[in-house]
């Protein structure tokens, strides 16, 4: 009789749910092809419209997973397992991850922003969050720019995407400031030309706009001259150590004394 009992409920289970196990095969299998029809459609889509591929790939990810989180719900529901409790345990589950996550999450959204409105671009100059450097990768959560001496500076995309940024790839080209101090006894004119000598021979100082020589500051022991010449991003270091050395160089040559911190010291006998 018990087994007869298990048998007839076997039965009735069987005919009750094999057509709900098999609608929901097929909407799996159906939804799995429409997610991936849509996620190639998006992504050709932003190839033509141009967006960037760092964000094409986000985008891309981003929307394949959540329909796939749709998709498995509703596949849940077809077979008949209460979905509303699944729902609410995973908007429970995602606030308890969101609050311990915050500063990620934060960094998250501030990779977003980069992505969407492009401050800068990888191979752009920044100057961010103190540090000057070629943007060498935009991650999701950190932005990695490659400084002064080949180091490796890792910025998070929160404070970054909130923070003051100077792109100087905006025009495709950077100024570079230098100062030098000549001795009171020095004739600025002839310092001028000197120094204009030296950065007209640089190969990488652009032409236009032109490189100048203009007085700074009349300090304690220097006139100081400001120099300011004109180059591509990628050559920024270069000009600024180069056109330093040969100043140098050229100042001596031609007799210009650089002066040294000095104090005159006058004994008076009483």
């Amino acid at each position: 009789m018990e087994y007869q009992k298990y048998l007839e409920l076997s039965k009735e289970l069987i005919i009750e749910y094999t057509p709900k196990f098999i609608a929901a095969i097929l909407l799996l299998l159906i939804g799995l092809w429409i997610i991936k029809r849509i996620t190639i459609f998006t992504k050709k889509l932003m190839q033509k419209k141009g967006v960037d591929a760092s964000l094409q790939t986000f985008l891309s990810s981003l929307i394949n997973i959540s329909l796939k989180i749709l998709l498995v719900i509703s596949v849940l529901s077809q077979v008949g397992i209460e979905t509303t409790s699944f729902i609410a345990a995973l908007g429970a589950a995602g606030l308890a991850i969101g609050l311990a996550l915050q500063g990620s999450l934060s960094n998250f959204a501030g990779g977003v922003l980069i992505l969407f409105f492009k401050p800068f671009k990888v191979g752009d100059m920044i100057k961010a969050q103190g540090e000057l450097g070629e943007v060498k990768e935009i991650q999701i959560l950190v932005t990695k720019l490659a400084t002064a001496g080949n180091k490796t500076a890792i910025i998070p995309n929160g404070p970054l995407a909130n923070g003051n940024i100077i792109n100087y790839n905006q025009d495709g080209k950077i100024r570079v400031d230098l100062n030098i101090g000549i001795s009171y006894d020095a004739d600025i004119k002839e310092a001028r030309k000197t120094l204009m000598r030296v950065m007209n021979a640089h190969p990488d100082i652009l032409e236009k706009p032109e490189p100048t020589v203009n007085v700074l500051e009349l300090a304690d022991s220097s006139v100081n001259l400001v120099l300011r010449p004109w180059t591509v991003p990628s050559k920024y270091w270069d000009v600024f150590f180069d056109i330093l050395e040969n100043s140098k160089e050229a100042l001596d040559e031609d007799g210009i004394t650089i002066p040294f911190p000095q104090r005159d010291v006058h004994i008076i006998n009483s």
